[in-house]
């Protein structure tokens, strides 16, 4: 009787039976351990330990068949095994290599815990210096954009400057190849005009704000945001739980309350907090539904080309609006800060911590979930208010102290409402 080795990658091995004895017609030489040794070793690169010892589990069952040489890992060198069919071995070998490859990664990853905890070090210090330079960055900005604001009353063309300061940056950037150069295209730049606009309508309208009231109630009133995001959305088509209508109660109460006890109340300074959420709440929307098309585009470019069309739509506008006040400006703004490089040093913080605490927060965005992200943006307005107060050593009473918490408490409560709308949909999905 006649037996072969069906094993891959390894030479038909034919043997002849008489008497309880093989003669090997084509079997490996003793004389050539080197041809065993290659054979052996491309057979276990192609078959997991695990596969093998189940494939001989099942090669055991019969041994009244023919005997095949077999070299699995460790075992013995003269296995015996039953010869399958050749379509069940087709089936069998379908249903569980990619099972047998995925538990053997599995239990080389849990086997090793301490490699994923030295992974997770670095990425966690690397967010860790992202969110605190977003931060910091911001509170910067703020600062020395109300210095500039408070001798330089010209928000339309520090605006168009911070835009300005941002564009050169990011051309900068993709000059050098320090960061990819995205593809434009006429429907990609089609697509940006929307979006730009609203931002430019965003920032020029928050500068203004800046210049007429204090720094810590223009960040209390765009806490506000997402009252603006869920009106606009519902009349778009979203619907959202009674949670999260309830999550915006306390952001009007809380802005309500701090706005009538307000220090510095300004009807220009509220009204151009309120028109910059309706801005950027407009250009949250519209990109949804505009660029989604252009998803292979990073946050940071997106952002980049975003500020140079901004640039290009306020710069002539700034011009018609207050360019022929800018010159008898600059010579008073020369004077209260008693020498131009004081002014210049301002003017160009104001610019440059603009666009770079935008770009950590779109690292932020990229490393951390939405819900963290809205959190964590909460939190930074508390950061950036009792700053400002301290530095400008605004008057706060007692009241507005409460309805600026209150107002922010409600911005928390709505991150946590909306994150939740939010897994609910994706579960339902």
């Amino acid at each position: 009787m006649l037996t072969m080795n069906l094993m891959p990658s390894s030479p038909v091995t034919f043997f002849k039976a008489d008497n309880h004895h093989q003669y090997p017609l084509n079997a490996f030489s003793p004389s050539n351990p080197n041809l065993l040794t290659r054979t052996q070793n491309q057979r276990n690169q192609h078959y997991p330990s695990a596969l093998l010892m189940k494939l001989t589990s099942q090669c055991t069952k019969n041994n009244s068949f023919s005997k095949i040489h077999g070299y699995p890992f460790g075992l013995s060198p003269k296995p015996t095994c039953q010869i399958l069919d050749s379509s069940k071995i087709t089936e069998f070998l379908s249903g569980t290599t990619s099972k047998s490859i995925s538990f053997i990664t599995k239990a080389a990853s849990e086997s090793n815990p301490e490699r994923e905890t030295a992974v997770s070090k670095p990425k966690t210090l690397q967010l860790a210096i992202i969110v605190g330079l977003w931060y910091f960055q911001n509170i910067v900005f703020n600062i020395y954009n109300k210095k500039v604001l408070n001798i330089f009353s010209f928000p339309w063309l520090l605006a168009s400057f911070q835009l300005f300061t941002g564009s050169v940056w990011m051309l900068f950037l993709w000059s050098l190849k320090l960061q990819p150069v995205p593809k434009i295209t006429k429907s990609f730049i089609i697509a940006l005009l929307g979006p730009a606009l609203f931002h430019t309508i965003g920032h020029i309208s928050a500068c203004v704000s800046f210049s007429k009231v204090a720094v810590s109630f223009t960040h209390v009133i765009k806490s506000s945001e997402p009252v603006f995001s869920v009106v606009f959305s519902s009349f778009l088509g979203d619907t959202y739980p009674l949670k999260v209508w309830l999550s915006i109660l306390p952001i009007v109460m809380g802005c309500s309350l701090a706005a009538i006890t307000e220090v510095s109340f300004n009807f220009q300074g509220l009204w151009g907090a309120l028109i910059s959420n309706v801005g950027f709440v407009l250009r949250n929307i519209y990109s949804k539904k505009s660029l989604q098309n252009f998803k292979e585009v990073d946050g940071l470019n997106m952002y980049g080309c975003i500020s140079i069309i901004s640039l290009l739509y306020l710069f002539p506008v700034a011009v018609f609006v207050e360019g022929s006040q800018w010159v008898p400006g600059y010579h008073n703004a020369i004077k209260a800060s008693g020498k131009p490089s004081t002014f210049y040093f301002w003017v160009l913080l104001s610019g440059i911590f603009y666009h770079l605490y935008n770009q950590s927060s779109y690292q932020a965005l990229d490393e951390i979930s939405p819900l963290t992200f809205s959190v964590g943006n909460t939190m930074k307005r508390v950061v950036v208010i009792v700053s400002t107060v301290l530095v400008f050593r605004n008057p706060v009473r007692p009241l507005n102290a409460l309805g600026s918490a209150i107002a922010i408490l409600g911005t928390f409560l709505y991150s946590q409402a909306t994150a939740k709308k939010k897994i609910g949909g994706e579960k339902k999905s």
